[in-house]
């Protein structure tokens, strides 16, 4: 079982940037490729990038702009937002699974509860 909690969202203005962190409990996660995505009300959630080991997946969409990274020692995951855009307000949820392919589906084992990112113009 893995829990995951994330946190740093806020609301900032367009061109800042913000941190999000995904915090996982459990022994085996580790193991485990963590992502993270974002949902509007009434549209599907999106893949945004994701991580396994040190390899690492970035959806086209935020390329260039946001960066995932994992600190194994503190059983934490990043999400390095730049540049952010009123389009980029979203809730952002980290998720984790033994199979980056079920990750990028958006079928992952695990979520976290979701924390709001709100950019004002």
């Amino acid at each position: 079982q893995v829990t995951l909690v994330e946190s740093g969202g806020g609301l900032v203005q367009s061109g800042d940037s913000l941190r999000l962190s995904c915090v996982g409990s459990g022994r085996t996660f580790q193991k485990y490729a963590v992502g993270w995505f974002r949902q509007t009300p009434g549209k599907a959630r999106e893949f945004l990038t994701l991580i396994e080991w040190f390899r690492t997946e970035v959806a086209d969409s935020v390329k260039g702009r946001f960066t995932i990274s994992r600190d194994h020692a503190k059983n934490t995951v990043y999400l390095q937002m730049n540049s952010l855009q009123p389009e980029d307000t979203a809730v952002y949820y980290c998720a984790a699974d033994q199979l980056a392919d079920d990750l990028r589906a958006g079928v992952p084992d695990f979520w976290g509860q979701g924390t709001q990112v709100t950019v004002s113009t």
